[in-house]
């Protein structure tokens, strides 16, 4: 693609003042780099995954309300992360962390667990003690 080519589309890119590095050739034929704000097949796929972060994100804040699932799972949903990112976080195996996902078992968790869950989620121990998912 030339230079003068590169897709200048609106997308999310642009709302968050980033743009994308796309390689290009230049008049003489040579690779070079240059920014694009985004293009069309791009924003799509980019909607669309922002769509299904956003569903998980509403189904987690539905299933604390619920009783199914802890905070932690809305709050790892939140931020994007998975079980074994978050055990990495904590310093946990991901299997104890799947266990504090439980809503019985996050409730016995000492303030020092829920302080490291809270620190990786970048919120208060009370933030993540008084979630209910309702509000």
């Amino acid at each position: 693609m030339k230079r003068q080519d590169i897709p200048q589309d609106e997308s999310n890119l642009k709302s968050a003042n980033m743009t994308e590095v796309v390689y290009v050739t230049d008049e003489n034929d040579n690779y070079t780099t240059a920014n694009s704000i985004g293009w069309d097949v791009k924003k799509l796929a980019l909607d669309e995954s922002l769509e299904l972060i956003n569903e998980r994100i509403q189904q987690a804040k539905d299933d604390v309300a619920n009783n199914k699932v802890s905070p932690i799972i809305y709050f790892m949903e939140l931020n994007k992360m998975d079980f074994g990112v978050l055990a990495s976080y904590v310093g946990m195996w991901q299997w104890t962390v799947k266990r504090h996902a439980k809503p019985k078992t996050f409730k016995t968790l000492n303030d020092s667990t829920l302080k490291k869950y809270a620190d990786s989620f970048g919120i208060s121990v009370e933030e993540l003690k008084n979630f209910d998912g309702k509000s």
